[in-house]
């Protein structure tokens, strides 16, 4: 059984991966506008790899005996500029969660709540390789720069994504 103020810090959490998916999926609708649909793709399927996350904190605290209260989610943004611009945004949210990740873990700890703290090691493990991931599309990106060949060959790459696997 986890503490009420472990619980409603879980709860925050589940907020922020679901806002995660829809500003993902934000992204990706705005990549299809600019006809970036590579890259539209590639955060279609982020939104899905999100959408796993908040439902691996679901599962959690149901079986912890929680009674799951969802928050509204807050709108995200619908205009990002290059996609340069939507990758710098979507690495400086991976850092945010990172952040909120290594504080809600450091409070399990504090807690000695150590099956809480075992799950969200996993999504601190998970942030090392989004942002991993997401630097080396902005290093690319960078490389480019607006070379419309380079761009269509870093978007058709980033259309290759493969789908994710679900969360375990």
């Amino acid at each position: 059984m986890i503490s009420q103020a472990m619980e409603k810090e879980l709860l925050s959490q589940l907020n922020a991966e679901f806002y995660s998916a829809y500003l993902y999926l934000a992204m990706s609708a705005y990549c299809s506008k600019i006809e970036f649909n590579g890259a539209a793709r590639w955060l279609k399927l982020q939104y899905d790899e999100e959408i796993g996350h908040a439902t691996k904190i679901y599962n959690y605290l149901v079986d912890q005996g929680v009674h799951v209260v969802l928050d509204a989610i807050n709108q995200p943004p619908s205009e990002f500029g290059t996609v340069l611009d939507v990758f710098t945004s979507s690495l400086e949210h991976e850092q945010k969660m990172s952040e909120l990740l290594n504080v809600l873990s450091d409070k399990a700890l504090r807690e000695k709540d150590h099956a809480t703290y075992n799950l969200l090691q996993w999504f601190v493990n998970e942030q090392v390789e989004e942002e991993a991931t997401v630097g080396e599309i902005i290093s690319k990106l960078k490389l480019v720069k607006e070379d419309g060949y380079g761009l269509l060959m870093v978007d058709n790459e980033l259309g290759s994504r493969p789908a994710p696997i679900p969360a375990a």
